[in-house]
Protein backbone atom coordinates (compact mmCIF):
# COMPACT_ATOMS: atom_id res chain seq x y z
CA UNK A 1 0.00 0.00 0.00
CA UNK A 2 1.71 3.41 -0.91
CA UNK A 3 1.66 5.90 1.83
CA UNK A 4 -0.21 9.11 1.54
CA UNK A 5 1.51 12.16 1.02
CA UNK A 6 -0.43 14.20 3.44
CA UNK A 7 -0.36 13.44 7.55
CA UNK A 8 -3.41 11.67 8.87
CA UNK A 9 -6.36 13.30 9.39
CA UNK A 10 -8.31 12.64 12.57
CA UNK A 11 -10.66 9.79 11.64
CA UNK A 12 -13.29 11.63 13.90
CA UNK A 13 -13.37 14.85 12.20
CA UNK A 14 -15.60 14.78 8.94
CA UNK A 15 -13.62 16.26 6.01
CA UNK A 16 -14.15 20.06 4.95
CA UNK A 17 -16.34 21.13 1.92
CA UNK A 18 -16.48 24.60 0.89
CA UNK A 19 -18.07 25.97 -2.47
CA UNK A 20 -18.55 29.04 -4.59
CA UNK A 21 -20.34 30.28 -7.68
CA UNK A 22 -18.59 33.40 -8.75
CA UNK A 23 -20.71 35.53 -10.03
CA UNK A 24 -20.89 35.66 -13.84
CA UNK A 25 -18.88 32.51 -13.48
CA UNK A 26 -18.28 29.43 -12.86
CA UNK A 27 -18.39 27.04 -9.90
CA UNK A 28 -15.23 26.58 -7.24
CA UNK A 29 -15.22 23.30 -4.63
CA UNK A 30 -12.69 22.68 -2.40
CA UNK A 31 -12.06 19.96 -0.31
CA UNK A 32 -9.92 19.60 2.53
CA UNK A 33 -8.76 18.65 5.97
CA UNK A 34 -7.21 20.24 9.26
CA UNK A 35 -4.01 18.53 10.51
CA UNK A 36 -2.52 20.11 13.22
CA UNK A 37 -3.79 23.56 12.50
CA UNK A 38 -2.94 23.13 8.66
CA UNK A 39 -4.43 22.43 5.54
CA UNK A 40 -4.18 19.04 4.29
CA UNK A 41 -5.71 17.00 1.66
CA UNK A 42 -6.69 19.59 -0.67
CA UNK A 43 -8.61 19.09 -3.65
CA UNK A 44 -9.47 21.90 -5.70
CA UNK A 45 -12.60 21.27 -8.54
CA UNK A 46 -15.56 23.43 -10.16
CA UNK A 47 -16.69 23.77 -13.54
CA UNK A 48 -14.10 26.36 -14.74
CA UNK A 49 -11.47 26.44 -17.10
CA UNK A 50 -7.98 26.01 -16.53
CA UNK A 51 -4.51 25.96 -18.55
CA UNK A 52 -2.18 24.02 -18.05
CA UNK A 53 -3.81 21.04 -16.65
CA UNK A 54 -0.57 21.24 -14.07
CA UNK A 55 -2.20 24.14 -12.78
CA UNK A 56 -4.43 22.27 -10.59
CA UNK A 57 -1.83 20.61 -9.16
CA UNK A 58 0.12 23.46 -8.79
CA UNK A 59 -2.87 25.52 -6.88
CA UNK A 60 -3.28 22.28 -4.44
CA UNK A 61 -0.13 22.45 -3.55
CA UNK A 62 0.54 26.08 -2.49
CA UNK A 63 -2.98 25.44 -0.60
CA UNK A 64 -0.73 22.96 1.69
CA UNK A 65 0.22 23.08 5.07
CA UNK A 66 -1.00 26.88 5.24
CA UNK A 67 -2.25 27.90 8.57
CA UNK A 68 -6.18 27.16 9.13
CA UNK A 69 -5.78 30.74 10.56
CA UNK A 70 -5.03 32.30 6.92
CA UNK A 71 -7.02 35.31 5.74
CA UNK A 72 -9.14 35.52 2.42
CA UNK A 73 -6.04 37.43 0.97
CA UNK A 74 -3.01 35.49 2.41
CA UNK A 75 -5.16 32.70 0.93
CA UNK A 76 -5.68 34.04 -2.67
CA UNK A 77 -1.67 35.39 -2.64
CA UNK A 78 -0.76 32.02 -2.38
CA UNK A 79 -2.47 30.55 -4.92
CA UNK A 80 -1.34 33.54 -7.59
CA UNK A 81 2.45 32.74 -5.87
CA UNK A 82 1.64 29.54 -7.35
CA UNK A 83 0.34 29.94 -10.73
CA UNK A 84 3.02 29.32 -14.01
CA UNK A 85 3.42 32.72 -16.28
CA UNK A 86 1.49 30.58 -19.12
CA UNK A 87 -1.68 29.75 -16.80
CA UNK A 88 -4.86 31.48 -17.08
CA UNK A 89 -7.86 30.78 -14.97
CA UNK A 90 -11.18 31.65 -17.04
CA UNK A 91 -14.34 31.78 -14.99
CA UNK A 92 -12.71 31.78 -11.77
CA UNK A 93 -9.76 33.52 -10.13
CA UNK A 94 -7.59 33.27 -6.68
CA UNK A 95 -9.82 35.61 -4.49
CA UNK A 96 -12.88 32.55 -5.57
CA UNK A 97 -10.42 29.65 -4.39
CA UNK A 98 -9.85 31.54 -0.82
CA UNK A 99 -13.47 31.91 -0.61
CA UNK A 100 -14.66 28.15 -1.42
CA UNK A 101 -11.64 27.55 1.01
CA UNK A 102 -13.00 29.86 3.70
CA UNK A 103 -16.52 29.02 3.34
CA UNK A 104 -14.86 25.10 4.12
CA UNK A 105 -14.10 26.06 7.18
CA UNK A 106 -17.06 27.76 8.33
CA UNK A 107 -15.09 31.43 8.47
CA UNK A 108 -17.02 32.46 5.02
CA UNK A 109 -21.10 31.92 4.57
CA UNK A 110 -23.02 31.76 1.46
CA UNK A 111 -26.95 32.80 1.04
CA UNK A 112 -28.24 29.38 1.95
CA UNK A 113 -26.59 29.61 5.52
CA UNK A 114 -29.11 32.34 6.58
CA UNK A 115 -32.24 32.69 7.22
CA UNK A 116 -33.72 35.92 5.35
CA UNK A 117 -36.15 37.88 6.16
CA UNK A 118 -38.02 40.65 3.69
CA UNK A 119 -39.66 44.56 5.17
CA UNK A 120 -42.36 45.51 2.47
CA UNK A 121 -42.34 48.82 1.81
CA UNK A 122 -43.67 51.02 4.42
CA UNK A 123 -44.02 54.91 4.77
CA UNK A 124 -41.84 56.52 6.85
CA UNK A 125 -39.43 59.97 7.38
CA UNK A 126 -36.48 60.02 5.53
CA UNK A 127 -34.56 60.85 8.21
CA UNK A 128 -36.04 57.47 10.12
CA UNK A 129 -35.15 55.30 6.85
CA UNK A 130 -31.70 56.26 7.34
CA UNK A 131 -31.26 56.31 11.03
CA UNK A 132 -33.23 52.46 10.53
CA UNK A 133 -30.15 51.57 8.20
CA UNK A 134 -28.18 51.71 10.81
CA UNK A 135 -30.18 50.17 13.52
CA UNK A 136 -30.80 47.10 11.43
CA UNK A 137 -27.06 46.94 10.58
CA UNK A 138 -26.18 46.44 14.00
CA UNK A 139 -28.98 44.19 14.42
CA UNK A 140 -27.69 41.84 12.09
CA UNK A 141 -24.12 41.73 13.19
CA UNK A 142 -25.14 41.38 16.85
CA UNK A 143 -26.88 38.67 16.46
CA UNK A 144 -30.73 39.59 16.92
CA UNK A 145 -31.94 39.78 13.47
CA UNK A 146 -32.07 37.57 10.90
CA UNK A 147 -30.18 39.11 7.64
CA UNK A 148 -33.04 41.29 5.77
CA UNK A 149 -33.71 42.84 3.09
CA UNK A 150 -35.55 46.00 3.64
CA UNK A 151 -37.83 48.37 0.74
CA UNK A 152 -38.01 51.99 1.42
CA UNK A 153 -41.22 54.46 1.39
CA UNK A 154 -41.32 58.08 1.96
CA UNK A 155 -43.66 60.88 1.66
CA UNK A 156 -41.35 64.30 1.38
CA UNK A 157 -39.51 64.93 -1.24
CA UNK A 158 -35.89 64.26 0.19
CA UNK A 159 -32.34 64.49 -0.35
CA UNK A 160 -30.06 61.64 0.47
CA UNK A 161 -26.09 62.48 0.29
CA UNK A 162 -23.22 60.15 1.07
CA UNK A 163 -21.27 59.63 4.52
CA UNK A 164 -18.12 61.95 3.09
CA UNK A 165 -19.85 64.86 0.82
CA UNK A 166 -19.91 68.08 1.21
CA UNK A 167 -23.44 69.52 1.84
CA UNK A 168 -22.13 72.74 0.09
CA UNK A 169 -20.60 71.28 -2.92
CA UNK A 170 -23.87 68.65 -3.61
CA UNK A 171 -26.93 70.95 -2.66
CA UNK A 172 -28.08 74.03 -3.68
CA UNK A 173 -30.18 75.98 -0.99
CA UNK A 174 -32.07 78.16 -3.17
CA UNK A 175 -33.63 74.35 -5.08
CA UNK A 176 -34.32 72.86 -1.76
CA UNK A 177 -35.89 76.21 -0.49
CA UNK A 178 -37.70 76.04 -3.98
CA UNK A 179 -39.26 72.62 -3.93
CA UNK A 180 -39.29 71.86 -0.47
CA UNK A 181 -36.56 68.98 -0.33
CA UNK A 182 -35.33 66.96 2.95
CA UNK A 183 -31.81 66.47 3.59
CA UNK A 184 -30.38 63.79 5.47
CA UNK A 185 -27.11 62.25 5.26
CA UNK A 186 -26.39 58.32 5.25
CA UNK A 187 -23.74 56.36 7.11
CA UNK A 188 -22.49 54.94 3.74
CA UNK A 189 -20.41 57.03 1.24
CA UNK A 190 -21.41 57.01 -2.94
CA UNK A 191 -23.07 59.88 -3.98
CA UNK A 192 -26.53 62.14 -3.87
CA UNK A 193 -29.48 60.12 -4.08
CA UNK A 194 -32.82 62.66 -5.30
CA UNK A 195 -35.59 60.76 -4.00
CA UNK A 196 -39.44 61.94 -4.75
CA UNK A 197 -42.08 59.78 -3.43
CA UNK A 198 -42.93 57.49 -6.16
CA UNK A 199 -40.27 58.31 -8.31
CA UNK A 200 -37.28 55.48 -7.27
CA UNK A 201 -37.42 52.07 -5.90
CA UNK A 202 -34.93 52.17 -3.21
CA UNK A 203 -33.85 48.86 -0.78
CA UNK A 204 -31.54 48.12 1.90
CA UNK A 205 -29.46 44.76 2.57
CA UNK A 206 -28.60 44.09 5.96
CA UNK A 207 -26.01 40.90 5.78
CA UNK A 208 -23.20 39.64 8.21
CA UNK A 209 -19.75 40.44 6.61
CA UNK A 210 -18.96 36.87 6.14
CA UNK A 211 -20.95 36.27 3.39
CA UNK A 212 -18.60 38.32 1.53
CA UNK A 213 -15.39 37.26 2.88
CA UNK A 214 -12.73 36.70 0.42
CA UNK A 215 -14.89 38.92 -2.03
CA UNK A 216 -13.09 42.25 -3.06
CA UNK A 217 -15.01 45.10 -1.82
CA UNK A 218 -15.43 46.13 -6.15
CA UNK A 219 -16.82 42.33 -6.86
CA UNK A 220 -19.37 42.58 -3.51
CA UNK A 221 -21.28 44.86 -5.25
CA UNK A 222 -22.28 42.65 -8.02
CA UNK A 223 -22.56 39.93 -6.10
CA UNK A 224 -25.14 41.07 -3.52
CA UNK A 225 -27.33 42.48 -5.95
CA UNK A 226 -27.45 39.33 -8.81
CA UNK A 227 -31.15 38.41 -7.27
CA UNK A 228 -31.51 42.49 -8.39
CA UNK A 229 -30.62 41.42 -12.27
CA UNK A 230 -32.60 38.45 -12.18
CA UNK A 231 -35.63 40.05 -11.64
CA UNK A 232 -35.03 42.85 -13.85
CA UNK A 233 -34.23 40.16 -16.49
CA UNK A 234 -37.24 38.93 -15.57
CA UNK A 235 -39.13 41.95 -16.52
CA UNK A 236 -37.74 42.30 -20.03
CA UNK A 237 -34.27 44.79 -18.59
CA UNK A 238 -31.15 43.30 -18.91
CA UNK A 239 -29.19 45.28 -16.60
CA UNK A 240 -25.21 44.88 -15.41
CA UNK A 241 -22.94 46.82 -13.16
CA UNK A 242 -20.22 48.95 -14.40
CA UNK A 243 -17.79 49.04 -11.86
CA UNK A 244 -17.77 50.36 -8.84
CA UNK A 245 -21.13 50.94 -8.05
CA UNK A 246 -23.68 51.95 -11.26
CA UNK A 247 -26.30 49.90 -12.54
CA UNK A 248 -27.31 50.39 -16.29
CA UNK A 249 -28.77 48.67 -19.35
CA UNK A 250 -28.06 49.82 -22.73
CA UNK A 251 -30.07 52.65 -22.78
CA UNK A 252 -28.38 54.51 -19.48
CA UNK A 253 -27.69 54.28 -16.23
CA UNK A 254 -30.67 53.04 -13.52
CA UNK A 255 -29.37 53.33 -10.69
CA UNK A 256 -26.58 53.61 -7.71
CA UNK A 257 -25.31 51.20 -5.02
CA UNK A 258 -23.32 51.79 -1.81
CA UNK A 259 -21.96 50.16 1.30
CA UNK A 260 -20.83 50.69 5.28
CA UNK A 261 -19.65 47.60 6.91
CA UNK A 262 -19.45 48.14 10.99
CA UNK A 263 -17.10 46.95 13.55
CA UNK A 264 -19.49 44.78 14.88
CA UNK A 265 -19.72 42.30 11.46
CA UNK A 266 -22.69 43.66 10.20
CA UNK A 267 -22.56 45.13 6.93
CA UNK A 268 -25.13 47.76 5.14
CA UNK A 269 -25.61 47.53 1.00
CA UNK A 270 -28.35 49.23 0.00
CA UNK A 271 -29.20 50.68 -3.53
CA UNK A 272 -31.77 53.43 -5.59
CA UNK A 273 -32.55 52.89 -8.87
CA UNK A 274 -35.13 55.62 -10.39
CA UNK A 275 -38.27 55.12 -11.29
CA UNK A 276 -39.88 58.14 -13.03
CA UNK A 277 -37.39 60.51 -12.17
CA UNK A 278 -37.64 64.73 -12.46
CA UNK A 279 -34.78 65.32 -14.00
CA UNK A 280 -35.38 69.25 -14.34
CA UNK A 281 -36.28 69.19 -10.87
CA UNK A 282 -33.28 67.36 -9.53
CA UNK A 283 -30.60 69.86 -11.65
CA UNK A 284 -32.27 72.36 -9.45
CA UNK A 285 -31.70 70.92 -6.20
CA UNK A 286 -28.35 68.81 -7.11
CA UNK A 287 -24.98 70.82 -8.08
CA UNK A 288 -24.06 67.92 -11.17
CA UNK A 289 -21.66 69.59 -12.70
CA UNK A 290 -19.79 69.14 -15.81
CA UNK A 291 -16.73 66.87 -13.97
CA UNK A 292 -19.10 64.68 -12.12
CA UNK A 293 -20.55 63.86 -15.83
CA UNK A 294 -17.11 63.32 -17.54
CA UNK A 295 -16.72 59.95 -17.65
CA UNK A 296 -20.32 59.35 -18.10
CA UNK A 297 -20.37 60.15 -21.76
CA UNK A 298 -22.95 62.46 -21.00
CA UNK A 299 -23.95 66.45 -21.25
CA UNK A 300 -26.86 66.95 -19.09
CA UNK A 301 -27.59 65.12 -15.96
CA UNK A 302 -31.56 64.00 -18.06
CA UNK A 303 -29.24 61.64 -20.43
CA UNK A 304 -27.59 59.93 -17.29
CA UNK A 305 -31.12 58.88 -15.79
CA UNK A 306 -33.45 56.09 -17.81
CA UNK A 307 -36.17 55.67 -15.52
CA UNK A 308 -37.64 52.08 -15.38
CA UNK A 309 -41.28 53.28 -15.79
CA UNK A 310 -40.28 53.75 -19.42
CA UNK A 311 -38.41 50.17 -19.73
CA UNK A 312 -40.71 48.33 -18.20
CA UNK A 313 -44.27 49.66 -18.47
CA UNK A 314 -44.99 48.49 -15.09
CA UNK A 315 -46.25 50.46 -12.03
CA UNK A 316 -43.18 50.65 -9.56
CA UNK A 317 -45.52 48.64 -6.95
CA UNK A 318 -45.22 45.84 -9.58
CA UNK A 319 -41.53 45.91 -10.12
CA UNK A 320 -41.17 46.11 -6.24
CA UNK A 321 -43.44 42.98 -6.03
CA UNK A 322 -40.88 41.46 -8.64
CA UNK A 323 -37.79 42.06 -6.72
CA UNK A 324 -39.56 40.18 -3.47
CA UNK A 325 -40.52 37.81 -4.90
CA UNK A 326 -37.53 36.84 -6.52
CA UNK A 327 -35.16 37.46 -3.58
CA UNK A 328 -38.01 35.24 -1.53
CA UNK A 329 -37.68 32.58 -4.12
CA UNK A 330 -33.75 32.30 -4.42
CA UNK A 331 -33.05 32.42 -0.69
CA UNK A 332 -36.23 31.33 1.27
CA UNK A 333 -36.68 34.64 2.32
CA UNK A 334 -39.84 35.32 5.02
CA UNK A 335 -42.08 37.82 5.30
CA UNK A 336 -40.71 40.12 8.34
CA UNK A 337 -41.74 43.97 9.78
CA UNK A 338 -39.52 46.39 11.75
CA UNK A 339 -39.82 45.40 15.55
CA UNK A 340 -41.48 48.58 17.98
CA UNK A 341 -38.14 48.55 19.69
CA UNK A 342 -36.25 48.79 16.51
CA UNK A 343 -38.27 51.99 15.59
CA UNK A 344 -38.04 53.63 18.67
CA UNK A 345 -34.10 52.70 18.33
CA UNK A 346 -34.18 54.58 15.25
CA UNK A 347 -36.34 57.42 16.46
CA UNK A 348 -33.86 57.94 19.11
CA UNK A 349 -30.57 58.49 16.55
CA UNK A 350 -32.83 60.68 14.89
CA UNK A 351 -33.39 62.65 17.30
CA UNK A 352 -29.17 62.26 18.42
CA UNK A 353 -27.66 62.21 14.88
CA UNK A 354 -29.36 61.95 11.84
CA UNK A 355 -31.65 65.04 12.30
CA UNK A 356 -29.05 67.15 13.82
CA UNK A 357 -27.10 70.01 12.42
CA UNK A 358 -24.32 68.40 12.89
CA UNK A 359 -23.98 65.27 11.62
CA UNK A 360 -25.86 66.83 8.48
CA UNK A 361 -23.02 69.50 8.08
CA UNK A 362 -20.43 67.03 9.63
CA UNK A 363 -18.66 67.76 6.17
CA UNK A 364 -19.61 71.72 5.33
Amino acid sequence: MTASPFPAADDAAPRLHGEYKVPGGKLVVVDLDVVNGAFAGVSLSGDFFLEPDEALLDINAALEGLPESSTAEEIAAAVRASLREDAVLFGFSAEAVAVAVRRALSKATSWSDHHWNVIAPTVLPTHLNVALDEVLTEEVGAGRRNPTVRFWDWEEPSVVIGSFQSYRNEVDPAGVARHGITVVRRISGGGAMFMEAGNCITYSLYLPQTLVDGISFVDSYAFLDAWVMAALKQLGINAFYVPLNDIATEQGKIGGAAQKRLANGGMLHHVTMSYDIDADKMVEVLRIGKEKLSDKGATSAKKRVDPLRRQTGLSRAEIVAAMMEVFAGRYGAAPSEITPQELETARERVRAKFGTDEWLHRVP
